[in-house]
């Protein structure tokens, strides 16, 4: 997100591009073959940015994008195959690919969960070629849930770290039993937990650690996630 947000909205402060590039190539020099990221992160620009360091590369690199959270207002209406298809085809682009590894629902509005029509249009997708895998990125276990009851779902992105330790209570033996993958969310806690932040850190003025405490920006459990 971080890297996505070059010249666009930012959230986690300043990034420069070549820093970005730089550190994309560092991690698959460290054996990194996974990266997630959205179509909203810079308008796509971090997914423009992956498909520049990719080109580079030899190593096979599985990526994970996002869709939904371009629609405005974002609501459950807005999640038909016209919109998805629509998504995935930019993102198609972006990448630079034939075929996404996997799409995931973009912390969609809870309704969503409960409308096997937008998963019927995922499946299509598949069917397809567009997308290789789908799952979801949500903010509730109870959504969670909710999601791997669809057997197209193969993963699920939750928020998991130190300070948020419910999904670990119930949700992961689910998914294990249901042999669906979880990706953790913020495991660092937006930072707090790289051992790099003081009670003297002052974050810049575009850090949504600094002027987002209160949820003034955008949804206040983004800002939960981070444990601030």
């Amino acid at each position: 997100m971080g890297f996505g947000d070059l010249g666009h909205r930012r959230e986690l402060g300043e990034v420069d591009e070549e820093d970005a590039v730089a550190a994309l190539h560092r991690a698959i020099d460290c054996g990194v073959n996974f990266i997630d990221t959205a179509d909203v992160y810079g308008d796509g620009k971090s997914e423009r940015l992956i498909a520049r360091v990719l080109k580079d590369r030899k190593e096979r690199v599985f990526v994970a994008t996002k869709a939904g959270r371009r629609l405005v207002p974002h609501t459950a209406d807005g999640y038909t195959e016209e919109n998805l298809t629509k998504f995935v085809e930019r993102s198609l682009k972006n990448l630079e690919v034939e075929t996404i590894d996997l799409l995931q629902l973009h912390c969609p509005p809870t309704e969503v969960y409960y409308r096997p029509e937008v998963f019927a249009a995922l499946d299509k997708l598949v069917a397809q070629g567009k997308i290789r895998y789908y799952g979801v990125s949500v903010e509730k276990v109870e959504e969670g849930l909710k999601a791997i009851e669809y057997p197209g779902v193969r993963s699920v992105q939750i928020i998991f770290n130190i300070f948020r330790q419910r999904p670990a209570e119930l949700f992961f033996a689910r998914c294990r039993e249901k042999r669906v993958a979880i990706i953790a969310r913020v495991p660092l806690a937006s930072g707090l937990l790289t051992g790099k932040i003081t009670k003297d850190t002052v974050f810049p003025p575009d850090d949504h650690r600094n002027f987002n405490r209160y949820g003034q920006a955008f949804d206040r459990r983004d800002l939960c996630r981070s444990g601030f």
